[in-house]
C-alpha cells in the first residue's frame, strides 16, 4: 500500500500523474471560471432576466445533483477498495459511478427535450444561451469522465490496477469529483440565484 514507492514522483515529491491530472484540472478550472464569470456579469447586469423557476425544471435538475454527488460517493468507495486489494469490489464501484454519468446524461437529455418543447433553446434569450452553453459543456466533460471510468474499469478487471498500483483510479476520481463540483456550482448559479 505504499502509494510513493510504486509511483513515479517528479522532483516536488507528487507522483507523475497526480501533478499532470492538478496541472490539467487547473486549466479546467480557468475555462468554467471564465464561463461562470461572464455568466454572473450577464445575469446581473440585465434588468429583464427570466426567474429561473419559472423556466428551468428545477426539482429535475435537483435529482440529477443527487444523482451526481452519489457518483463521488461511489469513486470514493471504488478508490478505498482498490487500496485496500479488492479490485472485484472497486471495479463494481467504477462501474456504477459510470452507470450513475450516463443516469445524469439521460436526465440532463430529457431536461433539455422537455424545455425545447416547451420553446426554450439556446435562442431564446440571453438566458437560454448561458444554459445551454454552460451545462453542454458540463456534459461534454461528463462524457469524458465516464469514458475515463470505463476505461478504469476495464484495467481493473484485467487485474491491471491493484493495491499496489492505484494511482490511476486515484487521478480519474480527482477529474471525476471536479465534475461534480462544477455541477453543483452550475445548479446554484442557474436554478437558485
Amino acid at each position: 500500500m505504499n502509494h510513493a514507492v510504486t509511483v513515479p514522483l517528479t522532483r516536488t515529491g507528487i507522483p507523475d500523474g497526480k501533478l499532470g491530472m492538478w496541472i490539467f484540472l487547473a486549466t479546467e478550472i480557468m475555462f468554467f471560471t471564465g464561463l461562470i464569470g461572464s455568466y454572473i456579469v450577464l445575469r446581473f447586469g440585465s434588468p429583464a432576466w427570466p426567474r429561473p423557476g419559472d423556466v428551468l425544471n428545477t426539482t429535475l435538475l435537483a435529482v440529477n445533483t443527487l444523482v451526481l454527488i452519489t457518483s463521488s460517493l461511489t469513486m470514493a468507495l471504488g478508490l478505498d477498495a482498490i487500496q485496500r486489494g479488492r479490485a472485484r469490489v472497486c471495479a463494481r464501484f467504477l462501474l456504477l459511478t459510470a452507470l450513475l454519468g450516463c443516469v445524469f446524461l439521460g436526465i440532463k437529455a430529457f431536461d433539455y427535450q422537455h424545455m425545447w418543447h416547451r420553446g426554450f433553446t439556446i435562442t431564446t434569450n440571453l438566458f437560454g444561451n448561458c444554459y445551454y452553453l454552460l451545462t453542454g459543456f458540463h456534459a461534454l466533460h461528463v462524457v469524458g469522465g465516464v469514458v475515463l471510468l470505463l476505461y478504469l474499469w476495464g484495467l481493473t478487471l484485467r487485474g491491471r490496477l491493484t493495491a499496489d498500483h492505484w494511482g490511476r483510479i486515484e487521478y480519474g476520481g480527482l477529474y471525476w469529483h471536479f465534475v461534480d463540483v462544477v455541477w453543483v456550482l452550475l445548479f446554484a448559479i442557474l436554478c437558485l440565484v
